[in-house]
């Protein structure tokens, strides 16, 4: 018999509109849930149960887009009474009185916050190990890291701690741990949301978006982030409506290029893994058995490491941790903030006109497809304990070659959603990344859901 976890969002939030389930059931359910599975996975690191259940009792109904649907905020979203560490020993007694403008937003479409979930320090990496809080493990193989820097979000929607979760990409962060473990990660475009829009942040890089187990659910919570709300620079694409009902009803036929290029390539030693590579070509067959046009992609990127090395550093040296606290973080968030503010100002500039270009010459290649297909990961999910943890550049060089296909993808400002599509041989899912264009998000979600429909849903282990 199917639990409400077994349920997609969708039909969870469809119980709750028509009163057969309460938001206080969903949420102790979850609640449950939780506290029996969390502590082998990592994935929730604050658990605020007494105050989910207050505001599930005490929530009117109403027609809010989420009304009384669990969910957590990523530990690098203050929420007031809360505490928000960061993933950080430098923020461990840290309690914001206020919270964030996401926050504040997912309260207003009536969702719920259980609690936290796992980031590394500062959202900074794309795996999720901190020194004050288990890792997050990918529930496939425990042996495994889930990615990052959303990494306790994606493990907690995989293994059905969470219907869906909220989370950010700066580099990566909502696509390499969907990926690592299996799930849907939506980024959308610059500027399409109110909040987390990138707008407000160096180079544009980081924005909110979904992760969900299936499309559609996705679309559920990208449609509830953007929220109606009026925004003076956000993406207007053509065909307004719901992102929802274009996941429910995927329709039409598309030119799709494809690439396995990284623009780290003529840095970083790349090499891209069978089962990846094996579901690029999987991936390939099945868009052109859709009735999909599929074309490869004329892209040689030069001169990207330099470049967003820089950005990366630059954005880290914005992090508040002052030189009295320096001891108490990673060597690789150290190394980041302490060289980053050891740049100058035309080092900065360059970086960002070397960036405008790169955005620029980006969206001409790809423009001429709908969408572009590439690998989601290079390498298979990483061991814990795999990125070296006091070599910073090693590190760093280590997380490039996990992940190469991520980070260009913000700087260009795109939107992109990586989903699985097939299964390693021991069975572990493997996902692609798809890339539309500047507000193409509805053609992301037609694909997606597409080649969703050609696969059966699967659970990990102890589900």
């Amino acid at each position: 018999m199917s639990e409400l976890h077994d349920l997609t969002a969708i039909a969870q939030l469809e119980e709750l509109r028509s009163r057969r389930v309460s938001p206080r059931e969903l949420v102790v359910h979850y609640l449950e849930r939780i506290e029996r599975l969390n502590p082998g996975l990592g994935a929730l690191v604050e658990v605020t149960a007494d105050a989910a259940i207050h505001r599930a009792e005490s929530l009117v109904p109403s027609a809010a887009s989420l009304w009384g649907m669990p969910f957590a905020d990523k530990d690098l979203v203050a929420r007031a009474g809360v505490p928000t560490r960061y993933g950080s020993r430098a923020f461990l007694d840290n309690v914001p009185e206020r919270s964030d403008d996401l926050a504040l937003l997912l309260d207003d479409a009536g969702a719920i916050s259980l609690g936290k979930t796992n980031t590394p320090e500062f959202g900074l990496t794309g795996y999720t190990e901190t020194l004050i809080a288990p890792p997050a493990r990918d529930p496939w193989d425990r042996e495994l890291g889930s990615g990052g820097s959303s990494g306790g979000a994606a493990v907690a929607v995989a293994m059905g701690l969470l219907p869906f979760a909220p989370a950010s990409d700066g580099g990566g962060s909502i696509r390499i741990p969907s990926a690592s473990v299996g799930v849907v990660g939506l980024k959308p475009s610059r500027g399409r949301l109110p909040v987390g829009s990138g707008l407000d942040g160096l180079a544009g890089l980081a924005v909110a978006g979904p992760i969900a187990r299936n499309v559609a659910d996705a679309a559920l919570l990208l449609d509830a982030l953007v929220d109606g709300r009026p925004y003076p620079y956000a993406v207007r694409a053509p065909g307004s409506g719901p992102f929802l009902e274009t996941a429910l009803h995927p329709e039409g036929r598309f030119r799709i290029g494809v690439t396995t290029v990284s623009p780290w390539d003529d840095a970083e030693d790349i090499e891209l893994d069978p089962s990846a590579h094996l579901a690029v070509e999987e991936t390939m067959t099945l868009l052109g058995a859709l009735g999909h046009g599929v074309d490869s992609v004329d892209w040689v990127p030069r001169g990207y490491a330099t470049m967003f090395t820089t950005l990366w550093r630059a954005s880290a040296a914005r992090i508040r941790v002052e030189d009295a606290q320096l001891h108490l973080i990673e060597p690789i968030t150290s190394w980041l903030i302490q060289s980053g503010c050891a740049l100058g100002a035309r080092d900065l500039a360059d970086a960002l006109a070397a960036a405008a270009v790169f955005e620029r010459e980006t969206i001409a290649t790809f423009s001429q497809f709908d969408a572009v297909l590439t690998p989601a990961l290079a390498q298979s999910p990483r061991p814990i304990g795999w990125f070296d943890a006091e070599n910073a550049q090693r590190n760093f060089s280590q997380q490039v070659r996990y992940a190469p296909y991520s980070s260009f993808v913000n700087v260009a400002g795109l939107p992109a959603i990586v989903l699985p599509v097939s299964e390693a041989p021991d069975g572990h899912p493997v996902g692609v990344q798809l890339i539309g264009r500047p507000g193409g998000e509805r053609a992301l979600l037609t694909i997606a859901a597409q080649l969703e429909g050609s696969r059966e849903l699967r659970h990990p282990p102890g589900w």
